[in-house]
């Protein structure tokens, strides 16, 4: 059978196939440790569940509108205004099954073929297959050299911090020439910030709040982190209207909307007490300083993460991610994410996910010593 030639362009996820890996090793009685893992290991808060459970019990079980449920494209314009100072309206939000789904739906509306879009090593797997989707060229970029990366072609920058996979957080200067950049070249920039909420020493601050970068820039954002809610499938994001628009015609003739009650879920997230999101970040941070703490005792040095829940860990002197990811899985059933799967200069990483528990990620470290210490 023949398949397109852009599908057959897309390589499987590499995360998505570790766990498929970790699920087999599982049901042979295997103990398995997945520091692959891109999803909170926390059970979704009570008042979140309690609320879908509402909206079915109620008959909200139908079509909404495809930009979302309108209420909640309001709840989410008001938290970008109050709390990322980016001056939205509901007519900007669009709601989608996922923040994912955001990110592909953005990236189809603004790349052409033979487009180019700016990804900085290491980025986030999904990123440059949604660029090849849309018939668009990655271009990969140091964020020390970005200017090096421009050319005639150039449409979009992709940005995400706090950051998957090496836990580092932009900081102003940084976005100002993000910003500088994108005005004097006529670009957009899609800023990913599914991981906001989850940052230890530094604040988090969104470009869209920068004078210039109102009609410039695409906010993705979603409830899957802050929330633990991956199953849910709810994210948004805020665009320029026209942006908006065309983001919500791909949806009408896709996916028709996200669902119905768990967008009911994504309210009350947004209205309800927010406690639950301070409890996870301070495990969160417990779980970093842990990991971090442990790997220097084994003699592998690591940043210490600012966001997110990964350590990108420096394996060079090792072989190199893909061995030390080959040889933790065959000797000590820990699954860890090569870094090559993450930009073509990051080959000499591994990427530990901390979203587990601590009596796991003792047990991990141990595997890593046994087989690398």
């Amino acid at each position: 059978m023949n398949l397109s030639e852009r599908i057959s362009g897309i390589s499987e996820s590499a995360t998505i196939k570790l766990i498929d890996i970790a699920n087999r090793l599982k049901s042979e009685g295997k103990d398995v440790i997945n520091f692959s893992f891109g999803e909170p290991d926390f059970d979704t808060p009570p008042h979140i569940v309690d609320a879908a459970k509402k909206a079915m019990e109620d008959g909200f079980t139908h079509y909404l509108p495809s930009g979302g449920l309108p209420e909640l494209r309001e709840a989410v314009a008001e938290k970008l205004r109050r709390e990322n100072g980016i001056e939205a309206s509901a007519d900007n939000v669009v709601i989608t099954p996922g923040a994912k789904y955001a990110i592909y739906a953005s990236v189809i509306s603004l790349v052409d073929d033979g487009d180019e879009v700016i990804l900085f090593d290491p980025a986030w797997i999904t990123y440059e297959a949604c660029v090849r989707l849309a018939g668009g060229r990655v271009r990969w970029a140091s964020l020390d050299h970005i200017p090096d990366a421009l050319t005639p072609k150039t449409r979009l920058i992709i940005i995400n911090s706090p950051n998957n996979p090496a836990g580092y957080v932009l900081g102003e200067d940084k976005l100002k020439e993000i910003r500088d950049l994108a005005i004097d070249h006529d670009l957009m920039v899609l800023s990913d910030e599914i991981y906001e909420k989850i940052i230890y020493d530094r604040r988090h601050i969104s470009i869209g709040s920068f004078d210039g970068m109102e009609d410039r820039t695409v906010t993705i954002n979603g409830f899957s982190k802050t929330y633990a809610m991956t199953g849910w499938r709810v994210g948004y994001l805020a665009a320029p209207e026209p942006v908006a628009q065309a983001v919500k015609r791909l949806q009408q003739h896709s996916t028709t909307c996200a669902t119905s009650f768990a967008q009911y879920g994504a309210l009350e997230a947004l209205k309800g007490d927010q406690a639950c999101v301070d409890d996870m970040v301070r495990e969160f941070r417990m779980r970093r300083d842990l990991i971090v703490s442990g790997l220097q005792e084994i003699g592998i040095g690591c940043e210490m993460p600012e966001g997110a829940f990964y350590a990108f860990v420096d394996v060079s002197a090792f072989g190199g991610g893909d061995r030390v990811a080959e040889i933790l899985l065959r000797k000590a059933h820990v699954i860890v994410t090569p870094g090559g799967s993450f930009g073509p200069e990051s080959g000499a990483f591994i990427r530990i996910s901390y979203a587990t528990s601590s009596d796991r990620i003792r047990a991990g470290l141990e595997g890593i010593r046994m087989c690398l210490g």
